[in-house]
């Protein structure tokens, strides 16, 4: 069986050598690149994030990675995001209004309400919304999140699974070949590993 090749992008704003051993272990031969053609000659494609979605997403373009993201997307490839490489495929976000994000998915980022404790730090569940084979071995257990603003997709078809916290948010989100999760897979201990691997397998076809 030929080995599948994942490109996790780096732009600056993520836990990249972590989320290369998480990918590692579920069986993904994997590059760290902030090349585009390098990350291009790739089956699938991780966008990380951590930090401000401003921040990241115009450090995001300054890397000029922008195109092969729209193209990647254009030719239906697979690609996860996660967390705040999440948040920037989508149109904007309450962080920072001034930013554009790259509009890939549509719909918006929400800040948390002031009414929970932000930002939201900690294991809660992952509650499938429709049936994905990402989600298999993963619905129902917990994950680690830390975020203060979530996704809102402009189509509830997108959302996988949600997580209790708050007024709920998408916990994973899916357009076409392009996922998204807003828990840290590479911090989520058996039930991250066992995501990135239903992923890997999907990337493998």
């Amino acid at each position: 069986m030929s080995s599948t090749r994942v490109a996790v992008l780096d732009y600056g704003a993520g836990n990249l050598r972590s989320a290369q051993r998480a990918l590692e272990r579920a069986g993904a031969d994997v590059v760290v690149t902030d090349d585009a053609a390098t990350a291009a000659a790739a089956d699938g494609l991780v966008v990380p994030g951590v930090g401000h979605f401003g921040q990241c997403v115009r450090a995001f373009r300054a890397a000029e990675l922008e195109r092969l993201v729209r193209d990647w997307v254009d030719d239906d490839r697979p690609l996860l995001g996660v967390c705040v490489g999440m948040q920037i495929l989508y149109a904007g976000s309450e962080e920072d209004p001034a930013a554009d994000g790259l509009g890939v998915l549509p719909g918006r980022v929400r800040r948390l309400p002031a009414q929970v404790t932000v930002p939201h730090m900690g294991w809660n569940t992952v509650d499938a919304r429709r049936d994905d084979p990402l989600l298999d071995g993963v619905a129902g257990h917990q994950a680690y999140f830390v975020h203060s603003f979530y996704a809102e997709p402009a189509d509830d078809a997108h959302v996988v699974a949600t997580t209790d916290y708050g007024p709920g948010f998408p916990a994973v989100v899916r357009v076409a070949s392009v996922t998204g999760t807003q828990f840290h897979p590479e911090k989520s201990a058996d039930v991250g590993a066992r995501l990135l691997a239903n992923w890997v397998r999907g990337v493998r076809g």
